[in-house]
Formats: structure tokens, sequence, C-alpha cells
């Protein structure tokens, strides 16, 4: 069941969610707007020949301060964050959609599927702008939507390699441990 935007403030009102800082107005019927953080990561392309799930990749960094531009060039891909810092409690999930504004300047924003239950840090969202010419975005906009979703029964929660991120963080891919299958 997907959490309506009156759940979603109260849940926040009594503290089983976490999301800071909280915007009221950001709320939605179905959903919260986050917006976009000051931290950003494109792959160093000369530094790195190719991009593999052995190592990790070079980035280069970018801080930008809130009120100003990050300007993605045409075809470009890079890594941003929430300026949220979120907290779910171990029955709830989420996930992230793009604002359909944002889409229609044709910028994709969205992070790499599910927020598990439990987890704790600011989303890292993966930005493309499948457009020929660049597009800026300004930092504190409003760029995405978390939708909240409740799961069937409590979880043991999340666990995992990007618990308690903070900023843009890069994939850590390498660090997976595939078990091989008999």
């Amino acid at each position: 069941m997907i959490l309506s935007g009156h759940t979603i403030k109260q849940s926040i009102y009594e503290e089983r969610i976490t999301i800071t800082p909280y915007k009221e107005s950001n709320i939605q019927p179905a959903s919260i707007d986050l917006c976009l953080g000051e931290h950003f990561l494109v792959v160093d392309d000369l530094s790195t020949p190719i991009l593999s799930v052995n190592s990790p990749a070079n980035y280069h960094e970018m801080q930008v301060t809130a009120g100003e531009v990050i300007t993605i060039p045409p075809k470009t891909f890079m890594l941003g964050t929430t300026a949220e810092q979120i907290r779910l409690p171990d029955i709830l999930t989420a996930f992230v959609e793009g604002r359909s504004s944002i889409g229609r300047l044709g910028v994709f924003i969205q992070n790499a599927g599910w927020i598990d239950p439990g987890f704790s840090g600011q989303i890292t969202l993966e930005l493309f702008n499948a457009n020929r010419i660049p597009v800026q975005l300004k930092v504190g906009m409003r760029v995405c939507q978390l939708v909240i979703a409740q799961v069937d029964q409590e979880t043991e929660g999340y666990s995992g390699k990007y618990l308690f991120q903070d900023g843009a963080t890069p994939s850590r891919v390498y660090l997976d441990r595939e078990e091989e299958k008999e």
C-alpha cells in the first residue's frame, strides 16, 4: 500500500519517518518532493578507461552551493544527491521518481531501485540529460518525489553498503560477494 501525503506527514510528526530538512509544502497527494543537494560526481573519463563491476571508478567531485546552478551537458550522466537525509522504519520501503516537470526538460532522475526498509542516509540520484543541449538545475529545487509504501511485514532492515551514505555515492558493486550456485 502506498502512503498518502496525509499519512506521510503524520508519520513524520510521529517520528516514524525522518526527513531532514523537512518542508510541509513538499507533501504531495501520495509522495513527498525531495530537493537537489550540493554534491555531484562525474566519472573521470581520462583516468577510467572502462567501467567495471570489479573495481571502483575515479570521479570528479563537484560541490555547488544552495541556490547556484549545476549544468548537465548533453547526453551526460552524473550522480547527485538529495538535500534531505531520510530514515525509514523496518516496515516501510520507498522509491524515487523524477518530477515530470524536470523530465519534460529531458533530464531523467532516479535512483538505482528501491529504498529498502530501515535505510538511513541521503539518496544518491542518477541524473541523465537526454537532450542535445545543456540543462541547468538549481541546487535546492524540488527534483524528485519519494513514494513510500508499507511492506506486508516488518523486516530485519537494511544493513547494506549504502547505509548512512552522505552525499552522492558512487557504485560499490565491486564489494558484492556473489555466491556460486551449486
